[in-house]
């Protein structure tokens, strides 16, 4: 493989397409807006800066993966020439079929198609192409150019090349790949979102307060992160999102999401996105104030 393309310039779009340009592959960048493109270029920009700051990589680094990166907001015209298409835009159903449809046509027939999806079904999107045997899930963690972890998740119908080949992809990226089957919320999710509704659910109830819920998992768990700023960090409308499909593909009560999370998110308050969450961001400040609501 030598050209990706990576369709979605948003955080995970941005993050998947440095990672692929800094291992010297060729990438070109998808969106429908001009203006997300050249903010994710800035961004990946930025990043590489603070590498070459660390002294990890140098300024011809910097400058080399940058011309290694193109961008489009035409999907067939990105896709055209493509071994890979990852899929990155929003955790929408109706969205991924319909730009893995487009991808399907654009793509040479040889090309792996690929979706960063963090919960929706493998096969329900491959069923949407023709060549459901080359469609599979690459579910980077955030930030991509940080985190090591690539669920590769097989479909139904995903053949073993192609799983081999992205698991072998993976390893290059300096990635550390690991394969799972293709069920609401994969691991990661399936593990880790009821432990956030939880968080949350004994936030309602008044057991304890954020700061405390998330100082318990710190400093009792070795959590790097307590589950209340992770949510915020992932997005509460991205939580909400993968515990709905956790709740109706599994189809249990546990998997049932907070009243409190969902009244958040119809509030808007989404968290770092937003500036509010279970804490307040603000921008350019790593402090963690607990929001207005919560004190």
């Amino acid at each position: 493989m030598k050209n990706v393309t990576v369709i979605g310039a948003g955080t995970m779009g941005n993050g998947i397409a440095h990672v692929f340009a800094q291992s010297g592959f060729n990438v070109t960048l998808v969106d429908v807006q001009e203006t997300a493109l050249e903010k994710a270029i800035a961004t990946i920009g930025r990043n590489l800066d603070r590498l070459i700051k660390k002294e990890k990589i140098s300024e011809d680094d910097k400058a080399a993966t940058l011309q290694r990166i193109t961008s489009s907001t035409d999907i067939a015209e990105g896709a055209a020439n493509a071994d890979l298409v990852v899929e990155a835009a929003t955790e929408r159903l109706d969205l991924k079929l319909s730009i893995f449809k487009a991808m399907d046509a654009a793509a040479p027939s040889h090309c792996i198609l690929a979706t960063n999806t963090s919960s929706i079904s493998i096969t329900e999107i491959a069923a949407a192409t023709a060549r459901p045997e080359q469609v599979i899930g690459m579910h980077f963690m955030n930030p991509v150019p940080v985190m090591k972890l690539i669920e590769v998740i097989r479909g139904y119908a995903t053949s073993d090349a192609t799983c081999a080949s992205i698991m072998e992809l993976s390893k290059s990226l300096g990635k550390a790949p690991v394969e799972v089957n293709d069920y609401p919320g994969f691991v990661a999710n399936r593990i880790l979102m009821p432990m956030i509704n939880e968080a949350v659910i004994t936030l309602q109830e008044g057991v304890a307060t954020v700061d405390a819920i998330d100082t318990v998992m710190k400093l009792g768990m070795a959590h790097p992160m307590g589950p209340l700023q992770l949510a915020d960090f992932i997005g509460l409308d991205v939580c909400l999102s993968i515990l709905r499909v956790l709740h109706e593909g599994l189809g249990q009560p546990k998997y049932a999401p907070c009243p409190l999370l969902v009244n958040m998110v119809n509030a808007g308050h989404l968290g770092v996105k937003s500036g509010q969450g279970f804490y307040v961001h603000t921008r350019g400040s790593k402090e963690l104030v607990v929001a207005p609501f919560f004190q």
